[in-house]
């Protein structure tokens, strides 16, 4: 019973592999090998070969003053984050709250061999993660420092730790997750909030590595007498990749506890968390007058809902909402100093620095498209809007209207944030304002016109027409290279003998043109063309 249920928990987690949810089919056999083959390349050759770099910059100078123990133990919280973070969210959604939960514990089949199977499945996973960074770091290791019995026993007893304590680490955090998801109302946009988060801390830690690595190595004696004193448990969790028997003793008791008190936790949590079926609040009803709204505004209340129900309808095809009043922030705090850097590089052109901030602005705006998958999402529903007594038109000015909205009003906040600490002209500002919510226009005008010509309805996960659809690559690959071209008509072609107000009034006049005429088409032959879908 337990390897079935295992297979069948492996089988889940590694779905796409054998079945294509976009053409709801499975894959043919050469598809499938070719993934796996293609997901050993990303785990193995890419995270491998970036934390196989890692660990040789790091190895030789800790390795020269006997301190392996504390490239162990760098190299052993990495493999822990990495192996927590790919593990959590499965152990989340594939422990606790499964959607065959309910189906599972009807049969007979006992509680323990169901969380046994789940407790495999995440094991697997943790592994699977956490080896990609601590076995390239054991292997340089002992080939920077060379092979004895003790760093081989060392290295195998450290891997062994690291999977089974990342497998205690994610079901207590997942645990925490499934209790604090119950409770959540607006849960769409607390993932989107954390997503952010994750995507800051990651880009933040990414530019410091550099510098935190370099006063790593300079003072790895300062530091690793500070972990001796201070952080034994560290120390010891360290040392047990160079073999010394006291600290494998420890870590192992230590594993032990904490894999026991975990096994405890979800033996008694269980059935509790998983039948649950989160908070819900009683609900009074009082008699009050129902307000009617227009058409027009119930088909964008619509889509506004659709749109903030989805976390990944959010981040893949709205970054740009989230980003532009972070950017609005940035320039209020470091806006003159960026215009006095940039006018010293590129000053010898006018009107240059005004250029590159316009285009960081199209650029922000293009990451939004929303109008491109926004018909595709309708997916096998269409039929429910295309028979209410509504036109064609309504329904698609619904979806070109909230990403107006949703976009105009952030860049108009940059903008202004922008003309307070940039000594802009009257003229060029007012230039940069039509420049960009043109762009907007066009953007938005364009997406849907993709959409509408390039539909994927037959989908049975939503991320397949967000994420894979030709409209959406096509519209998002075009708006990069609307604002490569901006760049480099200007900067690197004989753009800027025009002038800042004449070139940009050219790519103001083509957005105006361009965006009538895909609104004009919308308007009619693309009314036509939905309704036949």
């Amino acid at each position: 019973m337990l390897k079935l249920l295992v297979k069948k928990q492996l089988s889940e987690i590694f779905r796409v592999y054998f079945y294509d949810a976009k053409k709801n089919k499975a894959r043919s056999k050469v598809s499938t090998i070719m993934f796996m083959l293609w997901f050993a390349v990303i785990m193995i050759g890419v995270l491998g070969g970036i934390f196989t770099m890692l660990s040789r910059k790091l190895c030789a100078p800790m390795a020269a003053l006997d301190m392996g123990w504390m490239y162990f133990a760098l190299m052993g919280l990495i493999a822990i984050l990495l192996g927590t973070f790919g593990s959590v969210f499965n152990t989340f959604s594939g422990l606790y709250l499964a959607k065959d939960n309910d189906l599972l514990l009807s049969m007979p089949i006992p509680v323990s061999a169901i969380v046994a199977s789940r407790l495999v499945s995440v094991y697997i996973m943790g592994l699977m993660y956490s080896a990609v960074v601590i076995i390239p770091a054991w292997i340089v290791y002992m080939v920077t420092a060379g092979v004895n019995i003790k760093n081989l026993f060392g290295g195998m007893i450290l891997t062994l730790l690291i999977s089974v304590f990342v497998m205690t680490l994610s079901c207590l955090l997942g645990y925490v997750v499934a209790k604090v998801s119950l409770k959540l109302k607006h849960k769409s946009m607390i993932t989107v909030l954390v997503s952010l988060i994750f995507i800051g801390g990651y880009y933040f830690v990414y530019f410091k590595a550099q510098s935190m690595i370099t006063d790593l190595l300079t003072n790895l004696v300062v530091y690793g007498d500070k972990i001796k004193g201070s952080a034994y448990l560290l120390f010891a969790f360290g040392s047990v990749g160079v073999g010394d028997a006291k600290a494998i003793l420890i870590m192992l008791a230590l594993v032990a506890v904490t894999f026991l008190m975990m096994w405890f936790l979800i033996s008694k949590s269980f059935l509790q968390v998983a039948t649950s079926t989160g908070k819900v609040s009683k609900v009074v009803y009082h008699k009050k007058t129902m307000k009617q709204e227009s058409v027009t505004k119930a088909l964008l209340f619509r889509e506004f809902k659709h749109f903030t129900s989805s976390p990944g309808y959010m981040l893949n095809c709205g970054l740009g909402i989230f980003l532009m009043p972070i950017c609005a922030v940035a320039l209020l705090w470091k806006g003159r100093k960026i215009f006095i850097m940039l006018n010293g590089m590129f000053g010898g052109q006018d009107g240059s620095v005004l250029l590159l901030l316009t285009i960081m602005l199209c650029g922000l705006t293009s990451m939004d498209i929303m109008t491109a998958p926004s018909i595709s999402l309708e997916g096998k529903s269409l039929w429910i809007v295309q028979s209410l007594p509504v036109t064609p038109w309504q329904v698609l000015r619904a979806k070109l209207d909230m990403q107006l909205i949703l976009n105009s009003i952030p860049v108009m906040l940059c903008m202004i944030c922008t003309a307070v600490v940039c000594p802009f002209k009257i003229g060029q500002f007012v230039m940069m304002i039509l420049q960009v919510l043109s762009f907007v226009f066009v953007m938005a005008v364009f997406g849907l016109f993709m959409g509408v010509i390039k539909p994927v309805l037959t989908w049975t996960n939503e991320l397949a027409p967000i994420k894979q659809s030709a409209s959406v690559m096509i519209t998002m690959f075009g708006g990069f290279g609307y604002t490569a071209l901006l760049f480099i008509g200007y900067m690197m072609l004989p753009g800027y003998t025009l002038g800042y107000m004449l070139y940009i009034g050219i790519f103001i006049a083509v957005n105006v043109v361009a965006g009538l005429t895909l609104y004009i088409w919308l308007k009619t032959k693309g009314c036509d063309r939905f309704a036949e879908l």
